[in-house]
């Protein structure tokens, strides 16, 4: 079984003396049921798991908001007493019955010895025709993405994840990774850009090595997804969501413009969307910022507010919903992948989400007459604001990451490349408005696949 670094927070949720009821978020078939099954069976719990959806009737006792009417129900149901020491309770597909989402604030309140799991697909589809809102303060939410590059690699060749895991920055004066490694890092991380972080599909590669099996998971999966939009869909959003849902991968990397998604639609039709397909996970806003300071969602230009660009929930299946096969990605080589960086820049992007927040990032954008300069993502690593350049092949220049560095006084930027990890001190000269400016910056330049490692790498360089 495929193993989720997930349950290691869900072990520490679990040890609270004070727990919230937990919300589970993230897109369908992202593995949310799947980490709470193996998570019950590996620390010993009694599972009382209630599917929510094939028990429509439930509502209504939740509706109720008594706490003891729900846990005579829920008791009825699963056949035992649900109180029992060492069980938890999982509440799973719980959009199916809105209403749930208002009762786990009684959870909390009147039983907060009962531990208790809640997860759902399309929780906005859902809330959006109730008049109530989430119980915000008391429950926590956990946002689970596809699997990391890092867990694909565990479920495919363990034996290298110890490269990513034990890398660190002092290599200023020697090679941290065997060359040997850094071409079987590379190469599994092409894999990664096919197969992608869908657990079904990881599980089908790793199990059976096959490509075209997950190929099939890829289309099984778009036609789940297409299924859901039918069922928790307005009738009057249901044509365009498919639309979109299909236009996302062909434009990422790209600021989005309405019309070049549907020209037959009003722009605020498919902003509105966009919004609903955003909330559910099924893409992530990388919103323009100045980046003049911390936090950098703070400083998004509220002046251009249609100036954001999408990434898809995975690079696997954005991939196949592009028509990209396993045989052409082979085929490209270096060079050629410069001119291929959509699928680069969605996997690093989907990197760079935190489970713990609601998906926030942005990107640098400098429009100007003479020339444009863009920044892929900008992080930041404490006070510190961090810009990110994405290059899918091993060469490309600098020149973006140049003017954020002289515009914004910028001491640290990052490459990700094919190349193998390296630091460097850059020094330069440009222009800013009229005048000529020396710039001064490191050079963090790191492989695409150490990109889970970013965080860590960067607190090092902080603590020198």
């Amino acid at each position: 079984m495929i193993h989720r670094f997930a349950e290691n927070y869900l072990h520490i949720w679990y040890q609270k003396k004070r727990r919230k009821p937990l919300v589970l978020r993230g897109a369908r078939q992202v593995g949310k049921s799947t980490l709470v099954r193996e998570f019950a069976k590996n620390n010993g719990l009694v599972l009382n798991e209630i599917n929510l959806e094939q028990h429509l009737y439930l509502d209504k006792t939740f509706k109720s908001l008594d706490l003891d009417i729900i846990l005579r129900e829920l008791d009825a149901l699963v056949g035992r007493n649900i109180n029992a020491p060492d069980s938890i309770l999982f509440l799973d597909e719980i959009q199916a019955t809105p209403h749930a989402i208002a009762a786990l604030r009684y959870f909390y309140e009147n039983r907060p010895d009962i531990p208790v799991i809640s997860a759902g697909s399309l929780l906005e589809f859902s809330l959006a025709d109730t008049s109530f809102s989430m119980p915000v303060g008391r429950i926590e939410y956990y946002h689970l993405g596809p699997m990391t590059f890092s867990e694909f690699l565990n479920a495919v060749e363990p034996g290298l994840s110890s490269y990513l895991s034990e890398f660190h920055i002092g290599f200023r004066n020697n090679q941290p990774i065997p060359e040997t490694a850094h071409r079987k890092l590379t190469k599994r991380q092409r894999e990664f850009l096919f197969v992608g972080g869908m657990p079904e599909a990881v599980n089908v590669f790793a199990t059976e090595n096959s490509l075209t099996e997950v190929t099939a998971v890829h289309r099984s999966i778009a036609e789940t997804y297409q299924d859901d939009f039918l069922k928790y869909a307005r009738q009057q959003d249901l044509a365009l969501m498919q639309i979109v849902f299909r236009q996302i991968p062909r434009i990422i990397g790209q600021k989005v413009k309405y019309s070049n998604i549907s020209r037959e639609n009003k722009s605020r039709e498919v902003k509105s969307v966009i919004e609903l397909l955003t909330k559910a996970r099924i893409c992530h806003q990388v919103f323009h910022s100045h980046c003049s300071g911390v936090p950098l969602m703070a400083d998004v230009n509220d002046s251009k507010k249609n100036a954001y660009k999408l990434i898809f929930m995975d690079v696997g299946m954005a991939a196949w919903l592009t028509g990209t096969d396993w045989i052409a990605m082979q085929a490209l080589d270096g060079q050629a992948l410069v001119n291929e960086g959509k699928l680069a820049e969605q996997f690093i992007g989907q990197h760079l989400l935190n489970p713990f927040a609601p998906p926030r990032l942005t990107y640098w954008l400098r429009e100007a007459k003479s020339a444009n300069a863009e920044v892929d993502y900008v992080t930041t690593s404490g006070n510190e604001i961090v810009p990110i350049e994405v290059k899918a092949g091993k060469s490309g220049t600098l020149k973006s990451l140049q003017q954020i560095a002289a515009n914004k006084k910028i001491s640290l930027c990052v490459r990700f490349d094919l190349n193998p990890p390296a630091i460097q001190d850059v020094t330069y000269s440009t222009r800013v408005g009229e005048e000529s400016v020396d710039v001064a910056y490191t050079l963090l330049s790191l492989p695409l696949y150490l990109v889970g490692e970013l965080p860590r790498i960067l607190d090092e360089i902080r603590i020198g």
